[in-house]
Parts: C-alpha cells; sequence; structure tokens
C-alpha cells in the first residue's frame, strides 16, 4: 500500500477504572490493536466516565452487596454475578478478585488519569489503576494509594499528592463526561474511531480488527492500493455510525 501521509487516527476511549467489562474491553481492544496493519499510526486517548457518581467510600461494605442493593437484587445474585465476570476476565488472561475490592469513588483516579495524559501515561495509569482495584484490592479514593500508583507509572508521587490536594483536572474529568453525554453515551467501555464510527461495550477483537479497518481506510482516501482493497466491516453489535 503506497500512501500520503497522514496524521494518526485517533481512538477515543470512555471508561471507568471501576468497571470490569472496561479492563476485559481494554484487553480485547489491544489485541486487535496488535493485528491491525496501521497499529503505529494509531493515538488512544483515554476519557473519564463514572458509572457511580454518587458512591462513597465504605469499608464496612463489600461489592456483593453494593451491586446488589444498586440493582434491587439479591446478594446470591450479585455473587453468581460476579462470579461469572471473573471467569470472562481470565479468558483474557485478567485476574478479578472481587472479595477484595473496596467500594469507593473513583474520581480523584479520574483525575490522576487526565494529569498521566499530560505527561503521556494515560493508556500506563488505566492499565495500572485497573490491576489496583480488580486485583489488588486497593481503595481508589485513598490520595497515598493513588501516588504509588503514580510512582509506579513514572510520575512524581509528590506532585501527585500536592494535584490531589487542589482542585486540579476536576474540570478536565467533568468535560469528559458532559462528552459523553453530549455523544449519547451512557455505559462504558466505549471506543469512537477517528470520529467517525462508534463501538459500545467489551466486543470481540474481531469486531474491534473490523471497526479499525473500516474507520482508517474511509478516513484515509488519498491512497493507492496493490491488491485486494476490500476492507472488513464492522461487527453486528459494536460498530455504528
Amino acid at each position: 500500500m503506497i500512501m500520503n501521509k497522514e496524521q494518526k487516527m485517533k481512538v477515543d476511549i470512555w471508561s471507568d477504572i471501576m468497571c470490569p467489562f472496561c479492563y476485559i474491553g481494554k484487553r480485547k481492544f489491544e489485541k486487535a490493536l496488535a493485528q491491525f496493519e496501521h497499529k503505529d499510526d494509531v493515538e488512544i486517548i483515554w476519557h473519564s466516565f463514572q458509572l457511580d457518581p454518587g458512591i462513597e467510600y465504605a469499608p464496612d461494605r463489600n461489592l456483593y452487596d453494593y451491586l446488589a442493593e444498586r440493582k434491587g437484587q439479591s446478594r446470591d445474585w450479585s455473587v453468581k454475578v460476579h462470579g461469572q465476570m471473573t471467569e470472562t476476565a481470565k479468558q483474557v488472561g485478567l485476574e478479578y478478585n472481587f472479595d477484595k475490592a473496596v467500594v469507593a469513588n473513583s474520581f480523584d483516579a479520574h483525575r490522576l488519569i487526565q494529569m498521566a495524559k499530560q505527561e503521556g501515561k494515560g493508556d500506563a495509569a488505566e492499565e495500572q489503576l485497573f490491576k489496583a482495584y480488580f486485583t489488588d484490592g486497593k481503595n481508589m479514593s485513598e490520595p497515598e494509594v493513588l501516588a504509588q500508583i503514580g510512582a509506579e507509572i513514572g510520575m512524581d508521587a509528590g506532585a501527585v499528592r500536592q494535584m490531589l490536594q487542589s482542585e486540579a483536572y476536576k474540570e478536565e474529568v467533568g468535560h469528559d463526561i458532559t462528552a459523553a453525554e453530549a455523544l449519547g453515551i451512557n455505559g462504558v467501555p466505549f471506543f469512537v474511531l477517528d470520529n467517525k464510527y462508534g463501538v459500545s461495550g467489551a466486543q470481540a477483537p474481531e469486531t474491534f480488527l473490523g471497526a479499525l479497518a473500516q474507520a482508517w481506510t474511509e478516513g484515509r482516501p488519498a491512497m493507492t492500493t496493490l491488491g485486494d482493497a476490500d476492507s472488513a466491516a464492522c461487527g453486528p453489535d459494536g460498530c455504528t455510525i
């Protein structure tokens, strides 16, 4: 393929680091991206989203009871749902320990992500925060935990602590949430490819790969293709205009 030099294709991802499907979706998207011919020309931008903005730190509660109460279901139902999610996570190489999960608000964790993005570490922050919550059972509202996570990805822990004591990045988090509302996003993960296609949920890698190919082809008409020019199509549930 011979093509003119173009800007990188943007993939905007709305996610909540306390959303189990978001971590799974990240892994599935990464698998698709690894197979994508133009993966080095894709820029991933993470955006903040909160599934439950009003949730508060509750050390005396467990995640099973929290979800059961929020959904109006029984604790047994919640335990079963989380068990199924744990098995789904295993299929993509992730370890979920819901017995250790801490009920807390993710807003400050999103502020850390916004700060990390300014240092080119947005993806690393997402990864470490997902692991800290789902695998390690860390409190996502605890400033010292967040400072340590920042240090683990190469940020200045002192600067993270200072940020969390201020109002910094609150506006950026709010802007992402408002942007999601404007786009009609009411669930995560949600992927927007090249400002053109939306893929909702933790879709199969094949669906993501098809969407990447579709967005790339339609967004870059100034090219000459040798061989089969037929582009992959989006999956039935993942890609819409």
